[in-house]
């Protein structure tokens, strides 16, 4: 049994989400054309991210649980993975390009799931292609992990936004404006 979904919404929310579709478009497109400079960044900023996340956790378990060795382990994790992929980012692409190819995975299935609820409604297809386009991502990364993770991550993160955007700008193309 379908239901019919109308999605009304209003003007500064369709400029917002008209904007946002935009700058994915944008982003994504940057990704492309620079695809190795792309994957580093994001290596090092999830390096960062983990030696940040590793320092927090030091300090409380420094000023909380000091006398329990167990607590040590998270800060520990925390601190040598993130200080791995700082020295070592392109083991750290390959890292992430195995979680990428899993997320991407992910997002395909969401997207279909979600698309497929809300047919018939208007623009239902868009997000049904950004859905299999996902999901034809994460097979094409599998299928070449771990050598091409170097490039693969930035080209896919690249393309991944650029669908996304262009989508979002589909679908709300596609919504009614709600008067008011």
């Amino acid at each position: 049994m379908a239901s019919s979904l109308s999605i009304l919404i209003n003007r500064r929310s369709r400029k917002t989400l008209m904007l946002t579709s935009i700058l994915l478009m944008l982003i994504g497109v940057i990704g492309i054309a620079l695809p190795q400079f792309l994957s580093m960044a994001i290596a090092l900023f999830a390096g960062w991210l983990l030696l940040f996340a590793g320092s927090i956790a030091l300090f409380i378990t420094w000023h909380g649980f000091r006398d329990r060795w167990v607590t040590w382990l998270k800060p520990f994790a925390l601190i040598a993975v993130g200080l791995l992929i700082l020295l070592n980012p392109l083991a750290g692409t390959a890292a992430l390009g195995l979680m990428l190819a899993i997320y991407f995975m992910f997002d395909g299935f969401a997207g279909v799931g979600s698309a497929w609820e809300m047919r018939p409604q208007q623009g239902w297809g868009w997000l049904m292609f950004n859905g299999a386009t996902s999901l034809l991502l994460a097979m094409v990364f599998i299928l070449g992990w771990p050598f091409s993770s170097a490039w693969l991550i930035g080209f896919f993160i690249g393309i991944s936004l650029l669908i996304d955007g262009i989508s979002l700008l589909m679908f709300c193309l596609a919504t009614r404006p709600l008067e008011g």
